[in-house]
Parts: C-alpha cells; structure tokens; sequence
C-alpha cells in the first residue's frame, strides 16, 4: 500500500507594508553612505569578541571611518543601486563595511591592522574606490600607504630640507669669514 503523496503548498510571504518601507529606507540611506564615501571595504568579522570589536570601533571613529555591520540582502541593493554589481559575489557569511569620505587609504589601512590582529576572525573580502570595486590586492597596497597626517608631514620634511641644508651652509660660511654671530653682534654696535 502506497501512501498517498501530499504535495507541500510553499507560500510566499510578502514583508508587510511596515517592514517594506523600513528596509527600503536602509537601503536608500545605505545607497547614500555609499555614493559620498570615496573609499570603502568590505569585511568578514566572523568570531570577533566584543573587546575586540569595540577596539576596531575606537579606532574607525579615530580615523573618521564609518564601520557597520550589514545585511548582505540591503547591501546587495545599495550595492546595485551604486554600480558596484561586481561586489555582490562578496557578500555571503557575516559582512561589516567600512567607508571613508575624506581619506582614500584609511579604511584600507584599518581593516588590514585588524586583519592581522585577528587573524583568521576579520577577513577582507573586497572594495571599492571612488565608486569602482578594485581587487583584494589593491586594498593591500592602499594599507600600506601611511596614513594622511604622517604623509603630509613626511612631505614637508622632504620640502624642508633642502632649506634647512641651505641655512646650515650660509652659517658655516659666515662662522667661517666672520665669526658667524660673534661677529655680527660685533658689527651691531659699531654700526650704530
């Protein structure tokens, strides 16, 4: 005697109208975050504990990083929303996504700080940069770069230099003729 077959009824469920609307405007306020940031990163945080993660956090708001953790569906869409299609193989697992308006490298040099802190628990997965997704090795290469203020000020050194060179040698020539300041606070009072 065979059992006769009962053949399941899978319903759909729409959201309601409530949750819809919500979901629609995280996305449409993620979409925004997304269009404004000039760099972003997108990371596995499976396994991180809370101290952990409030250290990540400390250190995103340091460095004027925006960091959230994501639903890979509402990212998914902001993600199509922005052009940025090639990053939806990335989102599967746990997803956090960190984004930067003002500094290109910052979001890169964090997350890969963190990376290898954590080893193993915070994976990068991939990126964007000014609105173009761009590869695991270049978010690496961007983590190398120092961060802006160190840059900034390893410039100016650079600038500074030859200037400083240059007032060293016309005081070793002046010491060398005339004494250097001896020599002048000599020739002040004279001259008056």
């Amino acid at each position: 005697m065979n059992a006769p077959t009962k053949f399941l009824e899978v319903k759909t469920r729409m959201p309601n109208a409530k949750v819809l609307s919500e979901k629609q405007a995280i996305v449409a306020e993620l979409t925004g975050r997304i269009q404004k940031a000039t760099a972003g990163v997108i990371v596995d945080y499976k396994g991180i504990t809370v101290e952990e993660d409030t250290a990540l956090r400390s250190e995103c708001r340091t460095n004027n990083i925006d960091y959230s953790v994501v639903k890979n569906t509402l990212l998914r869409f902001a993600f199509n929303n922005t052009g940025l299609n090639e990053l939806d193989g990335l989102l599967n697992g746990t997803t956090s996504l960190a984004l930067c308006d003002e500094d290109v490298v910052a979001p890169a040099r964090v997350m890969s700080t963190y990376a290898k802190k954590l080893e193993g628990k915070f994976t990068i997965k991939g990126g964007f940069l000014e609105g173009k997704a761009v590869s695991l090795e270049t978010i690496q290469a961007l983590a190398a770069i120092p961060a802006l203020p160190l840059l900034q000020a390893q410039v100016l050194g650079t600038m500074l230099a030859p200037i400083t060179s240059l007032a060293v040698v016309l005081n070793q020539i002046a010491e060398k003729l005339g004494g250097g300041e001896a020599a002048a606070e000599e020739a002040a009072p004279a001259a008056e």
